[in-house]
């Protein structure tokens, strides 16, 4: 059983147990959350598709963490101006465990 959720204007495969990493929220660590954008539910071979997202499915999860990304470095260069400027950025990340997926009935 699996589901396709989206997060962060990403989509992510998720099965229940899973570890995974998404774009920072706003939650506490150890705190529940529910997620209600599921696209997609796999269920042997009950497939059901959202148009764009499913009613009946909520995926639920538990923040584990808060992470920083890999560094970005950005060089801006101007050619001629003999200007150069090099910034780095690193994203955070929370790190989610997925509890449950749940299909409620209609």
């Amino acid at each position: 059983m699996y589901a396709v959720i989206e997060t962060g204007g990403k989509q992510h495969k998720v099965e229940k147990g899973m570890v995974l990493s998404v774009d920072l929220l706003k939650d506490d660590v150890g705190k529940k959350i529910t997620f209600d954008n599921v696209l997609l539910y796999v269920d042997g071979d009950n497939v059901e598709v959202g148009q764009p997202y499913l009613e009946n499915v909520k995926v639920t999860a538990e923040v584990k963490d808060v992470v920083k990304g890999d560094k970005i470095s950005i060089l801006r260069f101007r050619r001629r101006k003999h200007s150069m400027r090099k910034v780095g950025h690193r994203a955070k990340h929370s790190q989610i465990e997925i509890k449950n997926i749940k299909l409620e009935s209609k």
